[in-house]
């Protein structure tokens, strides 16, 4: 499910890998299945969602089966690298036994752990709780051959906690434009409204609750306003509470969860503006919302909220900045796009002019040399091209 994964597994094939994943259970899923070159194992574990002991919890059980499940994969397939996705960080030990007998690791940070740590929990930076998770994060680090993350303000924040930056290469998340593609998807507004979209998880910090109010004060202003939200999660019950509260079920439509790629992005080609309505703090300063990078990529003009990874990779004239978590900036930075379709065109040209070095097939490029350097120092018998997936 994670789209970071996904292109990076299809970057492994198209370059004549062979791979396995292993990954928590999906429901309805087989617990193996194989794809040509492709196999994947699914562990009889579920994520839940809860308190701070049941993350440890659970991702402790992961740790001790994917170690187990990895050693054992690996007797029979002999993996040259082995790369684990974070979060949390201490998933890179499920790989000791590959790495002992001479496979590499790559660690892909996909997050900040201290930052989401104390965000996600109300703890301050300086909790010992968070502490230790920082230096939890830094013999992680060490313990793999090399790292991968998703931005220069990332790859900073793990360098001033002691990790060796040269050792971290930055892969942004560029969106997959085999997927997001404007020539099998052209904008087709449609007359005489104004169609705003928003996709992907649905939890708080994703600034959903800022649209929905930002909707209501522009209510009866916009009167041809339609707000599409599509995606699921946990926020969504408190999500579709609030749009009742504020009598806009006739303005805000919310999808019944994930719907497949080509309705999805036959949605976007039809949006006036697409938000991106990140709260900010701690973590969210590092990081970047995929769906940013969906909108570049299908040409919508965007209103996205300000925070510090943005702005150091994205201009004034590249979106409607608008304040984090608050609806009346949001609400004027809609009123502009609005009344300015100009503006929108502009600001769409601008943002994928911008946007040229961060596209996937850049990217892509970057994550292949970074797995490469490892396997050209690899120690396992096994000539053929095998990378190990967690």
């Amino acid at each position: 499910m994670d789209v970071r994964v996904r292109r990076e597994v299809d970057a492994l094939l198209q370059a004549g890998h062979e791979v396995d994943v292993v990954c928590v259970a999906e429901a309805g899923a087989p617990r193996r299945e194989r794809h040509g070159r492709l196999r994947i194992v699914r562990l009889p574990l579920r994520h839940r969602r809860g308190s701070a002991l049941m993350y440890v919890l659970t991702y402790a059980a992961f740790l001790l089966l994917a170690t187990v499940v990895v050693a054992f994969l690996h007797a029979r397939r002999r993996y040259q690298l082995v790369q684990v996705n974070t979060v949390p960080d201490t998933l890179v030990f499920s790989a000791v036994v590959p790495k002992l007998t001479g496979a590499r690791v790559l660690l892909d940070l996909h997050e900040s752990m201290p930052e989401f740590y104390a965000t996600k929990f109300g703890a301050g930076l300086e909790h010992w709780a968070v502490r230790t998770v920082a230096m939890l994060e830094q013999a992680s680090i060490r313990f793999a051959d090399a790292a991968v993350t998703c931005t220069e303000q990332q790859r900073e924040a793990f360098a001033s906690r002691g990790a060796d930056a040269a050792r971290i290469d930055v892969v942004l998340n560029a969106s997959d434009e085999a997927i997001f593609d404007p020539r099998r998807f052209p904008r087709a507004r449609p007359d005489g409204g104004f169609v705003v979209v928003c996709h992907g998880t649905i939890e708080r910090h994703y600034g959903l609750d800022t649209l929905v109010r930002a909707a209501a004060l522009l209510r009866d202003e916009i009167r041809e306003l339609r707000v599409e939200v599509f995606g699921d999660g946990t926020y969504r019950p408190e999500l579709r509470s609030l749009i009742g509260e504020l009598d806009l079920d006739d303005v805000v439509w919310l999808a019944d969860g994930f719907v497949p790629y080509d309705e999805l992005v036959a949605a976007i080609a039809r949006a006036d503006v697409g938000i991106v309505a990140m709260k900010r703090d701690a973590f969210r300063d590092l990081t970047h919302c995929n769906k940013m990078f969906d909108f570049i990529a299908m040409r919508v003009p965007a209103a996205v909220s300000r925070t510090r990874a943005v702005e150091a990779y994205f201009d004034d004239d590249c979106f409607r900045f608008f304040t984090p978590g608050d609806e009346h900036a949001l609400a004027a930075a809609l009123r502009d796009l609005y009344r300015a379709p100009d503006l929108r065109e502009r600001l769409a040209a601008h943002a994928a002019e911008v946007a040229q070095p961060y596209r996937w097939s850049r990217q892509r490029e970057l994550y292949l040399a970074a797995v490469e350097r490892l396997l050209a120092d690899v120690t396992t018998p096994d000539a053929q091209p095998r990378a190990g997936r967690r």
